[in-house]
């Protein structure tokens, strides 16, 4: 016997959200299937929130910083990152999360999520071309950084636990490792 499992549209998600049948839950759409998100932990909350600051200091009026907030993706995915940069649209963010061609750059923080945030999302960022994904790895303190998406898997990925970090999207621009991974 074969099990199939059923597979959701964005606009379907979207339709369980307005119905109400997602309150209370902390879920996400990847690739069609509603994932369940781990809860924050204290480190997760603190770190993610000090970096936020940080990067909106940093980043002034260049970008929007976005906590916990969708994006929506064409491959029937709409994933919350614990932050996303992205354009200054204003708006525009009225009638839609942003798109891949709005994201500068996303970051995670991962403690029980690593394995989704380092394999799943990886593949699913990869593919629609993000061209810059952070995971902070909260157990081991460190910062791992994939560059240049090809296809499903990113070309690059360099492992920090202090320096600085030249941003893609903004090379005169560089982050301090330590702000982002033990603020």
């Amino acid at each position: 016997m074969t099990i199939t499992l059923a597979k959701w549209t964005i606009d379907e998600y979207h339709s369980m959200i307005e119905a109400g049948l997602l309150d209370n839950r902390q879920v996400e759409l990847l690739k069609g299937k509603i994932v369940e998100m781990s809860p924050e932990g204290e480190a997760h909350a603190y770190f993610s929130s000090e970096a936020e600051e940080y990067l909106r200091i940093l980043l002034g009026d260049r970008a929007t910083i976005r906590s916990g907030k969708p994006i929506t993706l064409p491959d029937d995915s709409e994933p919350e990152p614990d932050i996303a940069i992205v354009q200054r649209l204003g708006r525009e963010y009225l009638a839609h999360h942003p798109y891949p061609e709005n994201i500068y750059w996303l970051i995670e923080y991962s403690n029980s999520s690593l394995e989704k945030d380092l394999n799943v999302k990886t593949k699913i960022y990869a593919a629609v071309g993000i061209k810059e994904y952070w995971v902070v790895n909260l157990k081991k303190r460190q910062l791992i950084v994939f560059r240049e998406p090809q296809e499903t898997e990113y070309a690059s990925k360099a492992t920090f636990s202090s320096g600085f970090v030249c941003l893609l999207a903004f090379p005169e621009i560089s982050v301090a490792v330590d702000a982002i991974i033990s603020a």
